[in-house]
Parts: structure tokens; C-alpha cells; sequence
């Protein structure tokens, strides 16, 4: 299995609707997962805890609101997201990623099923890391 490079893009609020828009002008499948599907309450809880478009000829794009509390300007955060199946090659690569930067979310299995972690490289750019059971044209969102 291959692993893939997408770009993850984070949103003040308006993911939803983002995304959407990306889904009716690039066609695919579009899955939406908000924070209150994983137990947030409260105002944040409609927010966009993960999206997922995958467009019938392979492009794909993920994104989020910000976590409540954190400032986002649209149009300023873009994250890059390690995603495959083999994780000793996702762990390497991460562990490489973080050094000299500042790991945020230590690569762990996490509450819906997949690996993940979260570093800011040396240059500043924010790095996730996905290592699912599922290869990633179907791994779910």
C-alpha cells in the first residue's frame, strides 16, 4: 500500500460549508464527522471535527473547524496529512517530522479506530500523521 500526501485545511466555523461547496464544484463523496459525535457538548459540538472528500478521479482534500478556543484566519492553515497503512514507514516520517519542531498530539491509537499524531516542523509547518486499518482510498473519514 502507497502512502499519500493530502492537504488538510482548517476552517473558523465554515468547514461545513466549504466542503460542501468543494464536493458540488469537484463531484465525489463527501463524509462529515462533527466534535459532538465524539462526546463534545455545548455550542462547539456542531463544528466539523473532520471532513472528507474523495472526488471519483482520486483527489482529496480534509478539513476541520479549529478546536474551540483556537483562532483561525481562513485561508492561513494548511496542514499537511501522512496518510497509508504501513506504520512503522507513517511512524519514521513522523518521528523525523517532529524533530527540531514541536509535537502536539503523540502518534497513539485514537477514539475512532486510527493512529494519529500531530507535529509543527521546524519550518512551522503543521504536519498530521493517519495510519488506518483500511487502505486510504477506502479508509473512512
Amino acid at each position: 500500500m502507497a502512502t499519500s500526501l493530502t492537504p488538510y485545511l482548517v476552517f473558523d466555523g465554515t468547514a461545513r460549508e466549504a466542503m460542501t461547496f468543494y464536493a458540488d464544484v469537484l463531484g465525489g463523496r463527501l463524509d462529515v464527522v462533527t466534535f459532538g459525535q465524539y462526546g463534545m457538548e455545548g455550542e462547539a459540538a456542531d463544528g466539523v471535527m473532520h471532513a472528507h472528500l474523495l472526488t471519483d478521479d482520486g483527489m482529496r482534500i480534509m478539513a476541520s473547524d479549529g478546536a474551540p478556543g483556537d483562532p483561525v484566519v481562513p485561508g492561513s492553515q494548511v496542514n499537511l496529512c501522512l496518510n497509508g497503512d504501513d506504520l512503522e514507514r507513517v511512524s519514521a516520517a513522523f518521528a523525523r517530522l517532529g524533530e527540531g519542531g514541536e509535537v502536539h498530539v503523540e502518534l497513539a491509537p485514537q477514539m475512532w479506530g486510527d493512529t494519529f499524531g500531530q507535529c509543527r516542523d521546524r519550518f512551522g509547518i503543521v504536519w498530521m500523521a493517519n495510519v488506518g486499518g483500511a487502505p486510504a482510498e477506502d479508509a473512512p473519514a
